[in-house]
């Protein structure tokens, strides 16, 4: 009797134990995120000029998520290989301090996987990337319909990539940073025509396939940067650096 009771009394506070420290994001993980409400979006376009990949523009229901203001740094990279969980990418002097603050690139998206998983978060969808730059309205950059170069690192303006956040007039309606330009993001989601359904293979972890990127690069031209943009490169490997990722929850 005295156990049963014992029991009842330290399930709850377990419980209790084990949410609380999955809301308690690890130390390692000190980057800002950003909170996204549930509704529907506007996703794709229905531009005469857009890709035909972007077509039919439909609308898509999202749950809220949150997401990371900024692209996942070098330095946040390197405490994950650090901690033994994380793969060292190709490019050579990423661990710079010179560079600690540039977005980490030649990832593959399984690195991008394992680094998300390590801080207790995940890729976000295609989907939830689209939503998160552009918001309701169906805008066609993250800041309005009008290519602005002062708002994004694209078009070779710059010639690399900058640290993240170097472009704050470039903010999406809910303040993510360096949605349009510095480097091309991995999202969870497999290369599927569109209209975006989840629920039909796309978003399977364990599948084989090309997996979408978004946001465009630092030397992709401003067409590239528009929030509907999309393109694919296979799950293992990209040797460029124009490929980053952030992470979602």
């Amino acid at each position: 009797m005295k156990l049963t009771v014992l029991m009842a009394i330290m399930i709850p506070v377990f419980t209790f134990a084990l949410q609380n420290a999955a809301a308690t994001p690890p130390a390692q993980d000190d980057v800002e995120m950003v909170a996204v409400p549930a509704g529907e979006f506007i996703m794709g376009s229905d531009d005469p000029e857009a890709d035909d990949n972007e077509k039919p523009a439909t609308k898509v229901y999202v749950r809220p998520f949150s997401i990371d203001k900024f692209e996942a740094t070098n330095a946040r990279y390197l405490r994950c290989i650090e901690a033994g969980a994380c793969t060292r990418p190709i490019p050579l002097g990423y661990d710079a301090t010179t560079r600690a603050n540039l977005p980490v690139t030649v990832v593959s998206w399984q690195q991008a996987v394992a680094y998300c998983r390590w801080v207790g978060k995940r890729l976000p969808t295609e989907a939830e990337w689209e939503r998160a730059a552009r918001g309701t309205d169906g805008r066609r950059y993250p800041w309005g319909n009008t290519f602005e170069a002062e708002r994004a690192n694209v078009g070779y303006s710059v010639g690399s990539a900058t640290p993240v956040g170097s472009y704050p007039k470039g903010a999406s309606p809910y303040g993510v940073m360096d949605m349009a330009g510095n480097v091309w993001e991995w999202t969870s989601s497999l290369y599927k025509p569109y209209p975006y359904d989840p629920h039909d293979g796309r978003e399977d972890p364990n599948a084989r396939g090309s997996r979408v990127e978004r946001g465009g690069g630092w030397y992709t031209p401003e067409w590239h940067a528009r929030t509907t943009r999309r393109t694919a490169a296979g799950h293992v490997y990209r040797r460029f650096s124009d490929l980053g990722f952030r992470c979602a929850k």
